[in-house]
C-alpha cells in the first residue's frame, strides 16, 4: 500500500538501480537469508540489527459498525478483554498493547481470528467478526468510508515505528542510505496517513459541531 508508492519514483529516477524486493510478513534473518536490509514495523528484538527509523506509526483499535452494533463498544481495556479479537500471529498474546498511566498493558480479547497479515485482519474487521488493533496506514482508507470505526477505550495503543535495519557489521551501501533517506521522506514526518486521519477527525467534529 505504501511501500511500493515511494519506490517506484526513486527507481524511476535511478534506473541504474536494481531492486529485489520480498514481501512476506514472516521474520526473515537479514544476514543467513541474504537481504541487504528489511523493513519492519514494530519492536526489532533482534541484536544482530542497525535499525534507522524511516517513521512514526500509531495503531488504533477499529470495528465494524455491524459489530459495535451487535456487541456494543468497549470503554475500558477491561470491558476490551471480553471482546472477540482478531490477532496478528507473530505478536502472540502480545499484540494488544497499551501505555495506560506511564506503563505498558498487554490485552488478551477472546480470539476469534489469528492471521499474518494485517489487510485480511483489516477484511476480517469490516466483515464483522471482531476487534483488531491495526497501523493507521493500513486502516485509514476504512475509517474514511466508514466501513469501520475506531474503538476508544480511553488509552492509546503502544507507540511503534517503521524501521529499515540492516545487519550490524556490514557497511550499509550508499544505496541502501538513499533508499532509506527516500523512505523517510515519502512517508514524512509525521507520517502522510496519520495526517490524512487527522484531518478526517477533525472534518467529523466539525459536521458533528
Amino acid at each position: 500500500m505504501h511501500v511500493g508508492p515511494a519506490l517506484y519514483p526513486f527507481l524511476a529516477r535511478h534506473p541504474d538501480i536494481q531492486l529485489t524486493l520480498e514481501l512476506d510478513d514472516r521474520r526473515v534473518d537479514a544476514t543467513s537469508d541474504g537481504f541487504d536490509a528489511v523493513i519492519r514495523h514494530g519492536p526489532i528484538a533482534d541484536t544482530y540489527l542497525v535499525a534507522w527509523q524511516l517513521a512514526t506509526s500509531r495503531r488504533v483499535l477499529v470495528a465494524s459498525p455491524a459489530y459495535l452494533q451487535r456487541h456494543g463498544a468497549p470503554r475500558s481495556l477491561a470491558e476490551l478483554e471480553g471482546h472477540r479479537g482478531i490477532f496478528y500471529m507473530h505478536r502472540g498474546g502480545g499484540d494488544w498493547r497499551f501505555t495506560d498511566e506511564g506503563q505498558v498493558r498487554a490485552v488478551g480479547g477472546r480470539p476469534g481470528m489469528v492471521l499474518n497479515n494485517g489487510d485480511m485482519m483489516r477484511d476480517a474487521a469490516i466483515a464483522g467478526l471482531g476487534i483488531t488493533l491495526l497501523p493507521l496506514f493500513i486502516v485509514s482508507g476504512a475509517l474514511a468510508d466508514g466501513t469501520l470505526r475506531v474503538v476508544d477505550v480511553g488509552v492509546d495503543a503502544e507507540q511503534e515505528y517503521i524501521y529499515i535495519a540492516h545487519a550490524d557489521g556490514r557497511n550499509p551501501s550508499a544505496k541502501l542510505r538513499a533508499v532509506a533517506a527516500w523512505l523517510r521522506e515519502a512517508f514524512g514526518s509525521p507520517p502522510y496517513w496519520d495526517v490524512e486521519y487527522t484531518r478526517f477527525l477533525a472534518a467529523r467534529r466539525a459536521a458533528v459541531a
